[in-house]
């Protein structure tokens, strides 16, 4: 009996571990900045330290990284689906109508 308690006390430690280990690591903000440009008569979006999904400005034109990690361009509000990387120190032409960036 008293080996079985042990064992599923084990099992239990084992599983726990497991699972935090495999666990996903939370997403981490990106140091620096991602600047939007939309169109001439508008002020440059700033965005600092940027973590997580991002709305961009319905009249988003040019997204350019200035942080240290990959960010990613989404054509949802959401951050789901396919995406463009956009490479820390790069910048990319945002598609008309794309919703979202992130933090990879």
């Amino acid at each position: 009996m008293r080996h079985r308690a042990r064992l599923a006390a084990l099992t239990v430690v084992l599983a726990s571990a497991t699972a935090a280990l495999l666990a996903p690591l939370p997403a981490q903000a990106a140091t620096g900045q991602v600047v939007v440009f939309q169109v001439e008569p508008l002020p440059l979006e700033i965005y600092n330290d940027p973590g997580g999904c991002t709305k961009l400005p319905v009249a988003a034109h040019v997204l350019n990284n200035q942080t240290d990690q990959v960010v990613r361009i989404y054509g949802d509000p959401f951050c789901f689906g396919s995406s463009v990387a956009v490479q820390p120190g790069y910048g990319s032409h945002v598609p008309a109508g794309s919703g979202s960036f992130s933090v990879a």
